[in-house]
């Protein structure tokens, strides 16, 4: 189990309950009715301290992640040129976006969310603020305002041209794999699913899929769907979307998520799937690891996907990682039922 970690010394337990339940509140909640949780998270975020990005969904405190020094030097050389393209011209968009991107990859989301927010006032009509303030929204698990930013990012790209999304973080090939529009619907997705609302989450999915257009976004989306089906029981679709995955399809960036799919088809043993936990895992095992946890889960091993989530969370340093937030996400919301 978890040890709460403090707010100058012993977070009160008080905060701790009412975390979950504004967790509770987002995830049962029918849309419309988000208004507790958006004041209960607003209440703690005043009241954070310094130095402290987000709380968990299981109350704990979540400071920026360590990077090593060579990667956070190269993050800060980035951050020093998007400092400098700011200062030249402070009210550009694309200028703003990018101090927003890299001020995020140093792991301070919060002032991130400034940033958008603060463009979002000079440039209201422009979908991609949306898209990344609702991504780093749900870093900071606040669930409710990351779903509100992303459909408000739908409405601005319904009818319109999707665009490539330049990669902040290249991939080895530097090929940009994804777009504005699929970003927008995968994030959404991933909230949805992350406060156990599996159909809105489906409806999402089902959009992204259709803006999938690089393998590496087929793979990303599929491998959240047929989790999402088969949790929703619709067995036989998602049996064939599984069945349209094939081993050797070409892909850059999504290797794990492959992977996963492949160890639900049955082509992919446990074993070969098992990486690095605790202070040496990466973003890599995390991923992995939550989805090994869903495999326990569709096979009626609870205590075994428990024990995998569980796991994710020793490793600390990678707490915005999509599969540590989706395996709090359901160790809060198995706590509460």
């Amino acid at each position: 189990m978890h040890n709460i970690k403090s707010w100058e010394g012993m977070l009160d337990l008080t905060k701790v309950a009412t975390i979950s339940l504004a967790f509770v509140v987002a995830a049962c909640s029918p849309p419309g009715s988000s208004r507790v949780t958006q004041d209960v998270e607003s209440s703690l975020v005043q009241s954070m301290p310094s130095g402290v990005e987000a709380i968990s969904f299981l109350g704990d405190t979540l400071t920026p992640p360590l990077q090593p020094d060579d990667v956070r030097a190269v993050y800060m050389e980035r951050y020093e040129e998007a400092e400098r393209a700011l200062d030249v011209a402070p009210a550009n968009v694309d200028s703003l976006i990018w101090m927003g991107r890299r001020t995020a990859y140093l792991g301070r989301y919060r002032d991130a969310i400034d940033i958008y927010s603060e463009a979002i006032g000079l440039h209201p009509e422009d979908a991609r603020l949306y898209r990344h303030r609702g991504h780093r929204y749900l870093s900071v698990r606040e669930l409710d305002k990351a779903i509100a930013d992303l459909e408000r990012a739908a409405e601005l790209t319904e009818g319109r041209m999707d665009e490539v999304e330049p990669d902040g973080l290249p991939n080895a090939m530097n090929i940009p794999t994804s777009t504005l529009q699929f970003n927008i619907w995968y994030h959404l997705a991933l909230a949805h699913y992350v406060a156990g609302d599996f159909e809105a989450a489906l409806d999402a999915q089902r959009n992204c899929l259709k803006v999938s257009v690089h393998p590496d976004s087929v793979v990303a989306t599929s491998y959240w769907m047929y989790m999402t089906m088969r949790r929703l029981g619709l067995e036989d679709e998602a049996q064939e979307l599984l069945d349209s995955i094939d081993a050797g399809i070409e892909i850059i960036e999504s290797v794990a998520y492959l992977d996963l799919l492949l160890l639900f088809k049955g082509e992919r043993s446990l074993g070969d799937l098992i990486g690095p936990s605790g202070d040496a895992a990466t973003l890599q095992s995390t991923t992995t690891s939550y989805g090994l946890g869903v495999w326990h889960l569709l096979n009626g091993r609870l205590d075994d996907a428990h024990g995998v989530w569980e796991s994710i969370l020793e490793g600390r340093n990678q707490w915005s990682a999509f599969g540590y937030i989706s395996a709090e996400g359901e160790l809060a919301r198995s706590a509460v039922r």
